[in-house]
């Protein structure tokens, strides 16, 4: 039934580009989504985007051996407690990052020798990541590990009795986010050919977890889902309301209040009760 479901889906994201313009093809991209290395040291793309994801998986390692010291909400204020130790240096760092101006002139890679500068090509490079990124998060989490993972936050203490170590099993999972994570990145600088220090501010920090937790964290689909409601929001709504910040506000309230697990499983569960209903 699950592979019915996303047969609607498949087709729209395959048919996308053909039936709406630019905009929608550019915005849908961002959906489904370093610098300095291209565009001071010269660097080509390949190379570059090598350093770049080990550097911020390495990055992840290291923050995670301090961030997985507390767990909850702990955990949750020393992660953007070190985004912010980023944020400050990469505004200090002036002569590497270029301080409030960013780093401008960048390019996008061309695959294959196939140009990634109209939204159609890139957008199609976007979908092609995305894809084989959601299908490496699926085997992970259906894998063996990824069920120690799930009993690990389920019954941290039990698993310790059972001979597992939470901690590493935590901090494994947490470096494989930051590869990721990197991933995304690469994709995020290709499509706006610049980067900001903003870009590590707290406002986008919250952006993505607001996203994570409308669309329902503990899930592969919800993060997707609830990524393209805060970007419909901020792009496309923002042109009609001057404070769409407030709606989003509403919305994301309206959410929690209703489906306090997120749109994904609170669908989930809605689709449960009719089938169920219907027997």
């Amino acid at each position: 039934m699950k592979w019915i479901a996303a047969v609607p889906l498949v087709a729209l994201l395959l048919l996308l580009p053909f039936l709406v313009g630019d905009f929608y093809v550019n915005l849908a991209s961002q959906m489904l989504i370093s610098a300095l290395l291209t565009s001071r040291y010269g660097f080509g793309h390949g190379l570059s985007a090598i350093i770049s994801i080990a550097g911020t998986t390495a990055t992840a390692a290291f923050f995670g051996v301090i961030a997985l010291r507390a767990t909850g909400l702990g955990f949750l204020m020393i992660t953007l407690a070190l985004s912010q130790v980023l944020w400050g240096l990469a505004y200090r760092m002036s002569n590497v990052t270029n301080g409030d101006n960013g780093i401008a002139g960048l390019t996008r890679p061309m695959p294959f020798g196939v140009s990634l500068d109209s939204a159609e090509s890139f957008y199609w490079f976007a979908l092609i990541v995305a894809t084989i990124a959601f299908f490496m998060m699926s085997i992970f989490v259906s894998s063996s590990f990824g069920s120690s993972l799930k009993g690990v936050r389920d019954q941290p203490r039990r698993m310790a009795a059972l001979g597992f170590n939470p901690w590493m099993i935590r901090w494994i999972t947490f470096i494989y986010a930051g590869f990721w994570g990197g991933i995304s990145g690469l994709l995020y600088v290709y499509y706006n050919k610049y980067i900001h220090p903003s870009s590590l501010s707290t406002a986008s920090s919250a952006e993505a977890l607001l996203g994570v937790i409308a669309g329902g964290s503990g899930t592969l689909g919800g993060p997707a889902v609830g990524a393209a409601l805060v970007l419909l929001l901020k792009n496309y709504v923002s042109g009609y309301l001057e404070r769409w910040n407030m709606l989003l506000g509403m919305v994301f309230l309206f959410i929690v209040l209703v489906m306090p697990t997120g749109i994904v499983p609170g669908l989930g569960k809605v689709m449960g009760k009719l089938r169920g209903g219907s027997r």
